[in-house]
């Protein structure tokens, strides 16, 4: 059997616990294909898993999980996780192998899906994946986004559809140009809101070019916010960094909680009441398909932040957790 590079973790801990490794290559069973990976975005959520957060109580501080929020009951669930352990939910590649019972996918067709829930293994040069877990990758998409999308994708997609936005409501969103926040405040502007993004000044132009109203954030924010909106009001708000922002939100502006959503703020979700819908709500092949057809057709950007070698996944995760890129950070195998 023929081995490959992966990433593994054998106990919880920093980013020094990741290590790159050769492993057997996996081969493809009953209604599975093997995937050689051409992209691997990386996620927050992963930073917590790692570190040992999902193992034991429920996290409540900054950078859980995007995929362990039910919108049925705003619960968070523990993920089922065991050690040693491989990384990473995203991925983007070509077919190499088709395991029995596969239809509807062929070697040599481009890819993009995701790893199940409780095999998170997608940082490696080769992964085996539930065809279902597959979509066609559009040759108008780059292996970079196509990587990235899943979870930041679905995260956006689930919280924008969880406040009802509607034609003329003013929504504001907290981590704007993050790897969820610059999708989100691009679906929030196709619904036909107006969108106010909360970020650093120097994400300023990117937000403008993409019909958003930037907000730094800072001191006196929820009266720059009322100045901002056109009415004077905020009807919803996409809190995706935590930090005090559904409060924010709920006592200093007003909104609704029933039209508050936080991806990362889960001692607010019982305190005030507001949803907490994450990705795993539309963590399906429809709703990527969506997301990447509105990419090939021009009509929504996948900032990449930076791209790392596999062998750098210590560094890309490093980045990652300073929280002050812009979009998204992508492994390559």
């Amino acid at each position: 059997m023929s081995d490959m590079k992966a990433v593994r973790f054998d106990h919880y801990g920093d980013v020094d616990v990741l290590e790159v490794r050769r492993v057997p290559r996996p081969s493809p069973g009953t209604g599975e294909v093997l995937v050689a990976v051409k992209a691997a975005g990386i996620n927050p959520g992963e930073t917590v898993i790692r570190r040992g957060a999902m193992s034991g109580p429920l996290p409540t501080g900054q950078g859980a999980d995007l995929a362990v929020v039910s919108s049925s009951s705003n619960v968070v669930s523990v993920l089922p996780h065991t050690l040693p352990s491989g990384q990473g939910a995203d991925l983007a590649g070509v077919v190499v192998e088709v395991g029995p019972g596969v239809e509807t996918l062929t070697v040599g067709e481009e890819v993009l899906g995701f790893c199940p829930r409780n095999k998170r293994v997608s940082q490696a040069e080769f992964v085996v994946v539930p065809a279902s877990n597959l979509t066609l990758k559009p040759s108008a998409v780059s292996w970079e986004v196509a990587g990235a999308l899943f979870t930041a994708g679905t995260a956006a997609y689930a919280a924008v559809r969880a406040v009802e936005l509607a034609v003329g409501d003013t929504v504001a969103v907290s981590a704007a140009a993050g790897g969820v926040g610059t999708i989100a405040v691009q679906l929030a502007k196709r619904a036909g809101a107006t969108v106010l993004g909360i970020a650093g000044p120097s994400n300023d132009d990117w937000l403008s070019a993409h019909g958003v109203i930037p907000v730094n954030y800072g001191d006196n924010l929820p009266d720059r916010l009322k100045a901002a909106a056109p009415q004077g009001r905020v009807d919803a708000f996409l809190d995706f960094f935590g930090g005090g922002y559904v409060k924010l939100a709920v006592t200093d502006l007003g909104v609704p909680p029933l039209r508050v959503n936080t991806l990362i703020d889960f001692a607010a979700v019982a305190t005030f009441g507001v949803k907490a819908v994450g990705h795993i709500d539309a963590a399906n092949v429809g709703v990527l398909a969506e997301l990447a057809k509105l990419i090939a057709d021009g009509d929504l950007e996948i900032p990449i932040a930076a791209v790392y070698s596999l062998d750098e996944v210590r560094e890309a995760f490093r980045a990652l957790e300073q929280r002050h890129t812009r979009g998204k950070i992508v492994l390559l195998p």
